[in-house]
């Protein structure tokens, strides 16, 4: 018995519950990173230990059996704990992290990411990054799930008690129309209503009563910004989108929008008390990056986006 117990390891737990929570095993390799085979090794091995069946592979999607609902609780206890216990011999320092999985907004690939990155990596000599971008929705889905360390995004309408929030910057949603245009005489096009920013646009308009006549729903920034300095509509999106589609901005202008003013804050999320204060030591090193990398240059341009946009 003590043998079969020696194979029980926080690897084989954290495959465990990434199964269970995905209901397949591709979909739970996808998370981790490993292959199919490596996942089903793990929960074999895992089954094998504990003398039970704690899956039942049959299934589509793959539920948990009562013996595995049952070590579920204990599993996300362990996970907890195994996080705070790093946490702890990190003695609340960046120096200490051997992995961080970091998510970030595509909205930062080019510039704040990059610089992030080697400033930590200078910090951190013996730590290893994982580094996801997407959408914001998406990132702090894979959060709560726990396949993410910290996640930098847009916050959500609705917040829940699971994560601790550290704001990084606010910015206004604005016009962007040909040059010269009227965005009256245009149709809108929309980003996509699939992701958390055209969910949020969509309602804002719904709120306002505000139909305009729409073709596109897009989810590219380039795309649609290329649709726009080709005269084909106009759109709203923020500063921080056109920021990265950068190539269009000599064929474009922001404008307020022409109805009620819309914002949202981005800011760095980690799941609330399991790394003490490596999230805020992380805040404070983006914050500066983002005041001269997205901030700046945006006030340069168009200066009457102050004060709305700034850094928290």
């Amino acid at each position: 018995m003590a043998e079969a117990e020696g194979r029980v390891t926080l690897w084989g737990i954290e495959v465990f519950v990434a199964a269970a929570e995905e209901g397949s095993i591709s979909a739970a390799a996808r998370r981790l990173g490993v292959s199919p085979s490596a996942v089903s090794q793990q929960l074999s091995g895992l089954e094998s230990a504990l003398g039970a069946v704690l899956l039942d592979r049959s299934g589509r999607p793959m539920p948990v059996t009562p013996a595995g609902a049952m070590f579920r609780r204990h599993a996300q206890t362990i996970l907890n704990a195994a996080s705070e216990a790093r946490a702890e011999l990190a003695m609340a320092d960046l120096a200490g992290m051997t992995t961080l999985r970091l998510g970030v907004i595509e909205d930062f690939d080019s510039d704040v990411t990059p610089y992030l990155l080697s400033a930590l990596s200078r910090e951190l000599k013996g730590c290893r990054f994982l580094l996801e971008t997407g959408a914001s929705h998406r990132l702090l889905d894979q959060l709560e799930a726990r396949a993410l360390d910290v996640v930098i995004a847009a916050d959500a309408e609705a917040e829940g008690h699971w994560r601790e929030v550290h704001p990084l910057m606010a910015e206004p949603f604005v016009a962007v129309a040909p040059v010269g245009a009227r965005v009256e005489d245009l149709p809108l096009i929309l980003y996509t209503a699939r992701h958390l920013m055209g969910r949020q646009i969509a309602a804002h308009l719904a709120r306002h009563g505000v139909r305009p006549a729409h073709r596109f729903e897009l989810d590219s920034y380039a795309a649609i910004l290329a649709m726009v300095a080709g005269g084909e509509g106009w759109t709203i999106l923020t500063p921080l989108a056109l920021h990265q589609a950068r190539g269009f901005r000599d064929r474009v202008e922001l404008r307020p929008l022409p109805f009620a003013p819309l914002h949202r804050t981005l800011s760095l999320s980690a799941r609330a008390g399991i790394l003490k204060d490596i999230p805020s030591q992380i805040t404070a090193r983006l914050k500066p990056l983002i005041a001269g990398h997205v901030i700046g240059p945006a006030l340069a341009d168009h200066p009457w986006l102050a004060p709305a946009l700034r850094v928290l």
